[in-house]
């Protein structure tokens, strides 16, 4: 009875978990593809 709740409470608690991460995760990829792109357009007109 007690590892079916914690089952439980463990699904629901990934759920939040994911979901709580996944603007964060956006985010670090906007920034992350956004100073990517600019070392790439940088390094042409260093050289």
């Amino acid at each position: 009875m007690f590892r079916a709740i914690a089952d439980v409470l463990r699904q629901i608690a990934g759920a939040i978990a994911t979901v709580v991460t996944l603007p964060f995760r956006a985010l670090a990829r906007l920034f992350g593809g956004a100073s990517s792109s600019g070392r790439r357009t940088r390094s042409p007109r260093r050289a």
